[in-house]
């Protein structure tokens, strides 16, 4: 069991994938505001990098795995031209934000919504081009189970594409880093959330999740080749790729 597995957003009973889907039901009205604030907007250019990549696989079929409120998924289907992508996630809230920004750019007939729980998809074997997944695989109740899954309706030769928030490796930015993910992060998501434990909980999976070389011996633990991982901006944001043999 890897670390950030035991990482629950509130001090109550209750499941971690009942609590998170909780949560992002909660922070989904001020989601993309805090998340493009609180990065300085430097997410955009992660994504750019992660489409960029996926570009040379020209996939046709994806699958957006916690899409959220779907930047990813509209990103790849303004750029990459598939024929579908399946957007899916715990949180009903966040999704219905999606829906409509989907709905405002006509995107309706490329990315469809849908209710999943990343640790039993309901979607069969070998479906996809490729699966995506941005800052999202640090809330999965059970690391190795969810990428087992996303591995098991990934094609034969369909290629993996994970961004995640990490740490910094290098001072002085881990240091400069930690400050201000204990400090400025945690209170500003509160004052705009309005859920005092969700940035909180953001900064703790950060520090939990398996980082660089670790993670890419978890990803060909579970059989995935050619894993390869890319820090950008100092290593706050990695880029994992792998492929399904």
């Amino acid at each position: 069991m890897y670390r950030q597995e035991n990482i629950k957003p509130y001090k109550k009973e209750g499941s971690k994938g009942q609590q998170v889907e909780q949560m992002f039901d909660t922070i989904a009205p001020s989601y993309d505001k805090l998340n493009h604030h609180l990065s300085w907007n430097i997410d955009r250019y992660w994504r750019k990098k992660a489409v960029s990549h996926l570009s040379e696989y020209a996939p046709k079929t994806i699958l957006d795995v916690a899409t959220g409120t779907g930047d990813f998924a509209i990103l790849m289907a303004k750029h990459l031209r598939p024929t579908h992508i399946d957007a899916v996630d715990i949180s009903e809230g966040m999704m219905e934000a999606g829906r409509e920004k989907v709905s405002s750019q006509g995107m309706q007939t490329v990315i469809e919504f849908c209710r999943e729980d990343c640790m039993a998809l309901s979607l069969p074997d070998n479906k996809y081009d490729a699966v995506t997944a941005t800052f999202g695989i640090r809330n999965f109740p059970d690391l190795e189970k969810g990428l087992k899954e996303m591995y098991r309706v990934l094609k034969p030769g369909g290629r993996l594409c994970i961004l995640e928030l990490t740490h910094p490796v290098h001072f002085p930015m881990r240091q400069l880093f930690w400050l201000y993910s204990h400090t400025i992060l945690p209170l500003y998501g509160k004052l705009i959330s309005k859920d005092k434990s969700a940035y909180t909980y953001l900064t703790n999976t950060i520090q939990a999740f398996p980082q660089g070389e670790e993670m890419v011996e978890v990803l060909r633990k579970i059989g995935y080749v050619d894993a390869h991982f890319k820090r950008y901006s100092s290593g706050i944001c990695t880029l994992l790729t792998a492929t399904k043999e």
